[in-house]
């Protein structure tokens, strides 16, 4: 039963897109198990360029079938659209699966969502804005919609009479805004029900069987282990787990059958939105980095904080997902520096911390410590082995992985499909 997840080490933005496609033709199943179109992918095929916001990034490989799995929220007019690209650009889609269980994100999601921020103002916490949020409270107050119900116009209707029955209390009377009609919403939605039907499928029994028949299937979150909802830096998360659980529940597939935990890390790292970085820089170091590796959201447009790689959040990934392996991503970039500092611990209030604290204020106050590592300035993205690589950017990877408690097992030395070392393979 080769089940793999993979997913980021980090506050997402790693390059999970680039791994998942390296193993995407060796896999026969691609299943995104969390998030909605809130989660970013970019995927270089020669000299194409693939975003994906919402779609498996397995869509991109020949003979995969992506899946669209139960923990998914799933906006069908942004699903369309990413469709309707890859279309044009003459990728096949017929074989997308779609969870009958997935959550819809409604209209009105979207609009609670957007307001909801604004209001938060200085307190905000960075949301996208795309109704994720709201789609899983709904979702968790059993109010939700789900793609099933698209297909019975007597329940679709009852289930956004009663969650519009509050939601348009909270619009006019405290935020001012115009109520949401229920049959507009019923009216929209129900126009995406043929559409989406030759994609929709009982996804948790598809999966098990293929399990079962000994095909490979390859889990992949969206955003990162930081952002979990649970175990990430919380209140400044997503609304899902990111993690290796939520695979398990997201995808319905039992934890005994998962085989390796690949986890994606950036040799430096990044973060979107809101929320504590220790290792942040706001010098010249900091907008290097964001020019050279191109830091700027897939989805949200939004330019990426940068700072130099915590080993302490490594470690921490390593633990609550049972990393088997990492995949690290973007070598190339920091090429030039003469040293390299690295996060190994924390002082916090004149203490040294190893570990990441688990106290969402000590957190904020976390001060990087950190080690300097030798750098290179030769060109790395022509390397095709380990060997191949700088002396000293060799002795950068194996202090990350020592500090990080799992395998290095490839590296990303540039962004197309073929930059890529393999030391140790996924399958």
């Amino acid at each position: 039963m080769p089940a793999l997840v993979l997913l980021g080490a980090q506050w997402g933005d790693e390059g999970k897109g680039k791994a998942t496609d390296l193993l995407g033709g060796s896999v026969d199943y691609v299943v995104r198990y969390q998030g909605g179109n809130n989660a970013g992918h970019t995927v270089v095929v020669g000299d194409q360029k693939y975003a994906l916001h919402l779609l498996p990034s397995g869509i991109l490989s020949p003979g995969c079938t992506p899946v669209i799995g139960n923990g998914v929220v799933v906006d069908p007019s942004v699903l369309f659209s990413e469709l309707s690209g890859l279309n044009e650009r003459g990728v096949d889609t017929s074989k997308l699966l779609i969870s009958g269980n997935a959550h819809i994100i409604t209209p009105y999601n979207v609009t609670v969502d957007k307001v909801t921020e604004r209001f938060l103002g200085k307190r905000k916490i960075g949301t996208t804005g795309r109704g994720i949020g709201p789609t899983y409270a709904d979702k968790i107050n059993r109010v939700g919609i789900r793609v099933q119900d698209l297909y019975d116009e007597s329940i679709l209707t009852q289930k956004v009479e009663a969650a519009l029955d509050v939601k348009n209390q909270m619009l006019t009377k405290l935020y001012n805004r115009r109520a949401i009609a229920v049959d507009q919403v019923v009216g929209e939605l129900l126009g995406y029900a043929e559409k989406l039907r030759p994609y929709v499928a009982d996804t948790v029994l598809v999966l098990n069987q293929a399990l079962e028949q000994d095909k490979v299937v390859l889990f992949e979150g969206g955003q990162g282990t930081l952002l979990d909802i649970d175990h990430g830096t919380y209140p400044f998360v997503t609304s899902s787990n990111p993690t290796a659980g939520g695979a398990c529940t997201g995808a319905g597939v039992g934890p005994t059958k998962i085989s390796r935990v690949i986890g994606i890390l950036k040799a430096y790292t990044t973060r979107v939105g809101a929320g504590p970085f220790p290792t942040e820089l706001f010098d010249e170091d900091g907008e290097a980095l964001r020019r050279i590796g191109g830091e700027r959201g897939v989805t949200t447009g939004r330019d990426r904080r940068c700072g130099w790689f915590d080993a302490v959040i490594a470690r921490y990934a390593t633990r609550v997902n049972g990393l088997t392996d990492f995949f690290l991503t973007k070598l190339d970039v920091l090429t030039g520096w003469e040293q390299i500092p690295v996060c190994v611990a924390y002082e916090i209030d004149g203490k040294r911390v190893e570990e990441l604290p688990y106290s969402q204020s000590d957190f904020h106050h976390a001060k990087p410590v950190y080690e300097m590592l030798p750098g290179w300035s030769e060109d790395i993205s022509k390397a095709k082995t380990f060997a191949e690589l700088p002396k000293n950017a060799q002795a950068y990877v194996k202090a990350l992985e020592e500090m990080s408690g799992a395998p290095i097992s490839a590296i990303g030395v540039g962004p197309g499909r073929d930059e890529t070392i393999e030391i140790n393979s996924f399958l």
